[in-house]
């Protein structure tokens, strides 16, 4: 378990509906603080071309090139964190924010 999380940050993480996969913290950083869960979405390296999906790779801290799927949001515990890879940066982290929103229909 790790006791730092910020929105934006890259972590593995046990999904329990996809198993153990990198993700990205998506909950805004007022939440994470108070909470005992988080919103992430879920990292794949197996890129379909969507427009909900945003690239990311080893300057983000992953072994791949990957993308965010904006599709696959999920709410997990944070306890089910594990290890910190890196974090994504305002400008992916924009791409990914628009990617929610059209995942969403927002």
């Amino acid at each position: 378990m790790t006791s730092l999380v910020d929105r934006g940050d890259v972590f593995d993480a046990d999904v329990a509906e996809a198993g153990h996969h990198p993700v990205v913290v998506v909950s805004r950083q007022s939440a994470i603080a108070v909470r005992s869960n988080v919103t992430v979405v879920l990292v794949t390296s197996v890129v379909r071309g969507h427009r909900a999906e945003v690239a990311l790779g080893p300057e983000h801290g992953l072994e791949h090139e990957s993308v965010a799927n904006c599709d696959e949001v999920h709410t997990v515990q944070k306890a089910r964190l594990t290890r910190r890879r890196g974090s994504v940066g305002l400008e992916r982290m924009r791409a990914i924010e628009d990617g929610l929103r059209l995942s969403l229909d927002l």
